[in-house]
């Protein structure tokens, strides 16, 4: 038994945890799914795919949160995207050399189901809509990508880390205050910076009253400077 499997999941019929791309699959098609997965817990910190490897199964991310990282030289990742429950994972290995190029970390105690890559290409074929949803998907994700190394590329450290909260605060967390579960050396790998950089702008940003920190919680305090401060670069 593979560690941390999970024996006594729901059916993926009537599972409510699974992604929205999967209503446009019929009753036949999901029990296909679930004849053809497993689901697995993991710890925050375990590896869940890693950058190298065999891609032999597509994941459907049930609960907690993940990171999906590229592995740079001299042990410096940087960070594309956060993941959360109802999230499907792939990648371009499925369709070229049936390898992962990326990385993906729990960040706090999680679970996925993985469903295997043939049967779930088979399905793909079979169903046009489906298909064009989960291309969709992986396309949204795309852009996001090219506007993430813009960021990253042309705006100065405070633009940065400003991109980084309001992403936070937008698209994982959607409240304010909330709870950071990233540390610092992650918050530094979404933004290309080092540990010590974005702590930095972290302080700046206290200072000026644009944010406050309590241990792990971080509060908004000025909207409207943040957003100018992502805006400006």
């Amino acid at each position: 038994m593979r560690p941390g499997l999970v024996t006594d999941t729901c059916n993926c019929l009537d599972c409510i945890r699974k992604s929205p791309i999967f209503r446009f699959l019929s009753d036949e098609q999901l029990i296909r799914f679930n004849e053809n997965r497993y689901e697995t817990k993991y710890n925050a910190g375990e590896i869940i795919f890693k950058q190298g490897t065999a891609m032999t199964h597509m994941m459907s991310f049930t609960s907690g949160l993940a990171k999906i990282y590229l592995e740079g030289s001299n042990q410096r990742n940087i960070i594309l995207r956060i993941i959360k429950a109802g999230e499907f994972i792939g990648g371009p290995g499925m369709f070229t050399d049936f390898r992962h190029h990326f990385t993906v970390r729990a960040i706090e105690d999680s679970s996925a189901c993985f469903i295997d890559v043939n049967v779930f290409k088979d399905i793909m074929n079979e169903n046009t809509e489906f298909s064009i949803q989960t291309y969709k998907s992986a396309n949204m994700h795309t852009l996001k990508n090219f506007q993430k190394f813009v960021s990253l590329t042309q705006k100065q450290m405070p633009g940065r880390i400003a991109d980084a909260i309001i992403y936070l605060y937008e698209e994982i967390y959607q409240s304010n205050p909330f709870q950071i579960t990233l540390s610092r050396q992650e918050l530094g790998d979404m933004t290309a910076l080092s540990k010590e950089s974005a702590i930095r702008i972290l302080k700046q940003f206290k200072d000026e009253k644009i944010i406050s920190i309590n241990q792990n919680e971080l509060e908004i305090l000025n909207e409207d400077a943040l957003y100018e401060i992502s805006r400006i670069g």
